[in-house]
Order: structure tokens, then C-alpha cells, then sequence
């Protein structure tokens, strides 16, 4: 499973990248482009890097940095959405992997915290 979240992280961010490099060069609208390109990127590492974690904590701490860095994926996309009608398609589908992603990642979350809890209430008992 792991793996197959790291190909999807890593194939969200040269999706972005693709779609970027179709839009016109403009000073306000490449700024956001960097935005997307930054966040899409850091998805990728930063659940590799989560994937190291030596411990629960650390896992969780390194997923919620994922999170958002997927929420701020999605808000360019709806930024991108809202100013330019082409590519919406490609558009839409970055957006549901982003928000797959996201479910991805608060599922993984909630699993570490519940088997964490379970953990120490059997070291308590």
C-alpha cells in the first residue's frame, strides 16, 4: 500500500507540473504555478519522509504535514478552475486524486492513532 501511495504522490506532482507548463506566463498567474509545482512536490517527499518516521508520533506528525500540503494542492487548482476554462478536465481530475489523497492520508492517520491507543492501553493494563 505504501508503495502505491508513493507512485500516486510522486505521479500527482508531474501531473501539476505537466499542467503548468500549458498555462500562459503571466507574472501573477506563473506565482501561482510556483505555488502548485512547490506543494504538489512537497506531497511527495514529505510522505517518503513520513514513511521513515521512527515512531507513531513522528508518523502522524510527518501525515498532517502531508495533508496540507495537499489542501494547498487543491486550493490552486480551484484558484486555476476559477480563472481558466481550458483544461478543466485535467483540472478536475487533479482534484479528485487530490482529494483521494486526502482520504488516504486521514484514513492512515486514524489508523496509526487507534492501533497507538490500543497500544498503551494493553502497557496500562
Amino acid at each position: 500500500m505504501k508503495e502505491q501511495i508513493k507512485n500516486r504522490t510522486k505521479q500527482f506532482a508531474i501531473d501539476c507540473w505537466r499542467l503548468c507548463k500549458e498555462y500562459p506566463k503571466t507574472r501573477e498567474f506563473d506565482a501561482y504555478c510556483r505555488q502548485l509545482i512547490r506543494c504538489s512536490s512537497s506531497v511527495g517527499a514529505n510522505y517518503r519522509a513520513a514513511c521513515r518516521a521512527k515512531s507513531s508520533a513522528d508518523f502522524i506528525h510527518k501525515l498532517k504535514i502531508v495533508e496540507e500540503e495537499v489542501d494547498e494542492s487543491m486550493f490552486f487548482l480551484e484558484v486555476f478552475m476559477s480563472i481558466h476554462e481550458n483544461n478543466q478536465e485535467e483540472l478536475k481530475r487533479l482534484h479528485k486524486e487530490a482529494d483521494e489523497l486526502t482520504s488516504i492520508v486521514v484514513a492512515s492517520i486514524k489508523t496509526v492513532k487507534s492501533k497507538s491507543s490500543i497500544n498503551k492501553s494493553k502497557i496500562i493494563n
